[in-house]
């Protein structure tokens, strides 16, 4: 659905080549700044995202991660580099074609609501489809359908101010939803919410990806966060993409010094799989009628009660019942003792 290719942002006046060519052999941002006063915000990055998938990009500030998400979605130019929609280059649309993209197949939430106080949370929810044009009644049903897939039914005729923080937030979701859109760009969308608050909205996100699935990028500076809605997880630091990967890849094969920091506190029972921690082939008896089985991704944390009860090993089996391999005690301890330090 998504398709970026050796995308760069440098930021500064006049021509950025030299910059891009100091950068591109290996200098650091500051080196790049110093020689030619310009400033690397994203640095030749590559990726896809499929279809119905949620690819989160985590980093600290400054890594570069809001500037990527802003040209994805074109709203700050990239210098170099090709980014395609759904086949379609996003960089070669002029301005009036860009402009329907964003009306009808894009959507963008952002960390600061940028509600209407002045209209009813309804009426914040039906602006997309007003702006295309969609008349009162149909763009007001569409609209009620969207708050009550968020649970806002009964705030449709209150006005911002009167939500909570939370509250406003699934507004600005429900906004992004009534048009439909293919992709959906969040912009460290939770990062203002009470942790109780930021937890009901992951849920709901996740939720929501379960039901109606979505093409989603999605931007934070929480590792656990990341690890948490990502099937894929980009880890960004300095314009540049230092992992990438499934959480449980991320979690079991950090791949840097960098990242492995991010993985040191991390409950990862809550997150690495059978599959993750089991040992291949069939071993230790695995085709043994009397041994117990388990589907690949049934995390390790279930695994850890059911050794705890009984320490004969566990066979795991993909989802057509064919042996992987077998986990047990030793597997599990191996990977959850905390790293030498």
């Amino acid at each position: 659905m998504l398709s970026v290719r050796n995308l760069w942002k440098v930021f500064g006046s006049g021509s950025v080549g030299r910059a891009i060519d100091l950068a591109g052999t290996g200098s650091t941002r500051a080196a790049v700044q110093q020689a030619t006063g310009h400033t690397i915000g994203v640095c030749e990055v590559s990726f896809d995202v499929a279809g119905g998938e949620t690819f989160v990009v985590m980093g600290l500030s400054g890594s570069g991660k809001s500037t990527l998400v802003r040209c994805l979605s074109r709203l700050i130019e990239p210098s170099r580099g090709s980014i395609h929609i759904d086949g379609e280059d996003l960089l070669a649309m002029s301005p009036d074609e860009l402009r329907q993209v964003r009306r009808t197949r894009m959507a963008m939430v952002f960390q600061h609501f940028g509600l209407f106080p002045h209209r009813r949370v309804i009426d914040n929810v039906a602006y997309g489809l007003e702006v295309q044009g969609v008349d009162k009644a149909t763009r007001r049903r569409r609209a009620g359908e969207v708050l009550e897939t968020v649970g806002l039914s009964a705030w449709a005729s209150h006005y911002p101010q009167q939500l909570s923080g939370g509250m406003q937030q699934r507004v600005g979701l429900a906004r992004a939803l009534v048009l439909d859109p293919e992709i959906i760009f969040f912009d460290e969308p939770f990062s203002a919410l009470d942790p109780l608050i930021r937890r009901g909205m992951q849920d709901e996100l996740c939720a929501l990806q379960t039901r109606q699935p979505r093409t989603v990028v999605f931007i934070t500076h929480d590792f656990a966060e990341a690890i948490r809605l990502g099937d894929r997880v980009a880890i960004m630091k300095d314009g540049v993409f230092d992992q990438v990967g499934t959480p449980t890849e991320i979690v079991s094969r950090p791949a840097t010094d960098y990242v492995r920091e991010f993985t040191v506190d991390v409950d990862k029972a809550a997150v690495l799989t059978a599959s993750a921690v089991m040992r291949s082939g069939v071993v230790d008896g695995a085709t043994d009628g009397h041994t117990r089985r388990v589907l690949h991704d049934t995390k390790v944390d279930v695994l850890v009660g059911d050794l705890l009860r009984d320490p004969t090993p566990i066979t795991v089996v993909d989802a057509d019942g064919v042996v992987l391999g077998v986990v047990g005690t030793a597997d599990v301890a191996g990977v959850l003792a905390p790293p030498r330090r």
